[in-house]
């Protein structure tokens, strides 16, 4: 019996459909390269990423996640009046407040939802998932749908001449419906984890009230992206396996049971090398960030909508989401996938 048999039939919500959205401007890696002065394939021999998209002047972070929100809807069938809550995840908010998320309300014209953002880094989808479930099952069918958003625009973040993030991070939203699903599917436990003594290994650290916005931070570059990669590096290389591993054990299966693992994609080349220590076909990782690099809250959900729209998964399918990112955050789900 797995934990999916378990469940009491008012509790069962699983993804009812998946989208996303790309800015138009895609800048290859080569031109990368170029910039930062090495040699063409640099960077993609590194990381895997071929291109990464670059958002447009003006365009914010809640016009990408309304979009991608906007194309999840309509794989599931609903409007944006059909939706009780929208939960944001991102590390690049539209501003330091309101919440993005109730921009994104605005925007989709979804007036009856409750909207918040989710500061989890680039595990703030399977935060912002957790966040959705026990407001869903607090409703008791009242408001049956949520969506779940992950977002960043990263190129407003970022110092050009560092090779260590410019060559990694892009721009991207992509979001998922949560609603009701009959037996035996579902998404399973939520399992959550932080680190907070390593909250220096990547961050932003200028902008908000630890240190203000000044001349002095702006010409220390203090508002762009600041990583210990070699710290980062080490940290992915734990956590992937460990997620597998825990998942496995927790619903008292074998890494060979599961169909997929989506994973946070923050390097697709590291990511890929890790399946081995994870107990894992290669074929089993879905690996989508090679045409868009890191787009951090983002990768996890822009991975799955890849999975779906390409037939990765089908109804019965066990799927693994494994997320990890700054804080130092991590968590994973197991999901009895729906079927059609």
């Amino acid at each position: 019996m797995t934990w999916s048999d378990q469940q009491p039939a008012h509790t069962r919500w699983a993804i009812r459909g998946t989208g996303s959205y790309l800015p138009e401007r895609r800048v290859p890696s080569t031109e990368v390269a170029r910039s930062l002065g090495l040699e063409d394939d640099w960077v993609e021999e590194r990381t895997g990423i071929r291109n990464r998209h670059v958002a447009a002047p003006g365009q914010a972070a809640s016009d990408l996640a309304a979009a991608a929100a906007r194309d999840a809807l309509d794989a599931a069938g609903l409007r944006p009046a059909d939706v009780g809550l929208i939960v944001l995840g991102t590390s690049t908010p539209d501003e330091l407040g309101p919440s993005t998320a109730c921009r994104v309300q605005a925007v989709l014209g979804a007036r009856g939802a409750a909207a918040f953002d989710v500061a989890a880094a680039c595990t703030g989808f399977v935060f912002g998932l957790q966040a959705a479930l026990g407001w869903l099952a607090a409703q008791r069918g009242a408001a049956p749908y949520a969506l779940v958003i992950g977002v960043e625009v990263y190129s407003r973040f970022l110092d050009p001449a560092d090779r260590g993030t410019a060559a990694l991070f892009g721009d991207g939203a992509a979001a998922a419906v949560v609603g009701p699903v009959p037996a035996p599917y579902g998404i399973g436990p939520v399992t959550l984890g932080s680190d907070g003594t390593r909250a220096g290994d990547v961050l932003i650290p200028a902008g908000g009230s630890r240190l203000p916005a000044s001349a002095e931070t702006l010409a220390d570059l203090g508002h762009t992206i600041h990583m210990d990669g070699r710290a980062v590096r080490g940290f992915i290389a734990e956590m992937l396996p460990r997620l597998v591993d825990e998942a496995c054990e927790d619903a008292g299966i074998k890494p060979a049971d599961l169909a997929l693992v989506v994973p946070h994609q923050p390097n697709p080349r590291l990511v890929a090398s890790l399946a081995g220590r994870a107990g894992l076909d290669p074929a089993q990782l879905m690996i989508a960030g090679e045409d868009v690099g890191n787009i951090g809250a983002a990768s996890l959900p822009y991975a799955l909508d890849r999975a779906v729209r390409t037939g990765r998964v089908g109804g019965g399918d066990l799927v693994l989401l494994a997320g990890f990112g700054a804080g130092l955050t991590w968590g994973h789900t197991l999901i009895t996938w729906p079927a059609a």
